[in-house]
């Protein structure tokens, strides 16, 4: 048989309104009071109903993931992360996929959210002015993963340096044509955005600072997939001067590169340098030097700051600076190593 919260009440000597506020959490409840009534419940064995709590707070207790896409390692790694935050702190999760324009152009246009979460964290799309009015208008508090708006609790990568990072690694061991393969959108889909375009940024800055001239020819933009990554590394070893070593804007297409290299009969790194960004789980089973970017450190810090909103907490913008892992995809070229100039 279930216990009433005028049982508790009875039990505790307060009122029934009391309770519920000392079980609650409200302000304005004395500590002592406070415990008597936890005390009291405990005793007794009585469980506040979730749906009694949200009716009584008007809270769901529940926060919305937003991404482009599900099937991704990186979006399934910032999601894990997030989630054990948002667990802990007792809020369940709801997550939603907008994979193509349609589906977001649906979603922002009609109140999806509102009385389903108290907060949205939304990973890796850039949102319109009107996209971030129509989820705070819900109800909505917003951290943002990946993007960035001025008075929005925000993480951010500081992807320009990572691209500078990974040219600077291949250049200081002596590359000199080194291409970058970056990630194109498909049309209709909603990935993409403002971290592969710092990438090429910073990967142009390094070639700057050490006097190397930028081929154009040496820079492709393709889908963000191993088959892809493995097509464009075809398409630059046909060069008329093929590169010595390759940066590419993610690990996926960086894994394409290397089976491509391999098919080739090429050594790597003897004969050709890869470095990869992401640090994906499979980085360090293929040795692949790359770029972490601190991907579930991402989701965490997205996800306590969304916390911490919800609690009052004004918004909190975090940065991560990424770090080279070196593995065994990079060396010296091959004219180096044999001492010749």
């Amino acid at each position: 048989m279930s216990v009433s919260v005028q049982s508790v009440a009875e039990r505790a000597g307060v009122s029934i309104s009391t309770v519920s506020r000392a079980l609650r959490g409200v302000a304005g409840i004395s500590e002592a009071t406070r415990k008597r009534v936890r005390d009291a419940a405990d005793e007794l064995g009585y469980v506040t109903s979730p749906s009694a709590s949200r009716l009584a707070t008007g809270r769901t207790s529940t926060v919305a993931i937003i991404v482009p896409l599900l099937a991704k390692w990186f979006f399934a790694e910032v999601i894990a992360a997030a989630g054990r935050v948002l667990n802990r702190e007792g809020y369940d999760v709801l997550l939603t996929e907008l994979p193509t324009t349609q589906a977001r152009a649906e979603f922002f246009t009609a109140p999806r959210l509102h009385g389903r979460s108290d907060g949205a964290l939304v990973v890796a799309l850039q949102l319109e002015p009107g996209e971030l009015a129509a989820l705070e208008a819900q109800g909505q508090a917003v951290a943002l993963v990946g993007s960035e708006r001025g008075g929005t609790s925000s993480v951010r990568v500081d992807d320009r340096g990572g691209g500078r990072a990974a040219t600077r690694h291949l250049i200081n061991l002596g590359h000199e044509r080194i291409a970058f393969m970056g990630m194109r959108t498909a049309p209709g889909s909603t990935l993409g955005g403002v971290p592969p375009a710092e990438r090429l940024l910073g990967f142009r800055e390094a070639l700057a600072e050490a006097g190397l001239p930028q081929d154009p020819a040496l820079e492709l933009e393709v889908e963000n997939t191993v088959d892809d990554g493995a097509a464009a590394m075809a398409c630059l070893l046909t060069a008329a001067e093929p590169p010595t070593a390759l940066v590419a804007s993610s690990d996926e297409l960086a894994f394409g590169a290397l089976a491509t290299l391999r098919r080739a009969g090429l050594d790597v790194p003897r004969d050709f340098s890869v470095v990869g960004y992401d640090n994906h789980e499979l980085a360090g089973a293929v040795g692949l030097t790359t770029m972490d970017h601190g991907v579930t450190d991402q989701g965490r810090l997205a996800a306590e700051s969304l916390v911490a909103a919800l609690s009052g907490s004004p918004a909190a913008v975090g940065r991560i600076d990424p770090c080279l892992v070196v593995r065994g995809s990079t060396a010296p070229p091959r004219r180096l190593r044999a001492g010749t100039s």
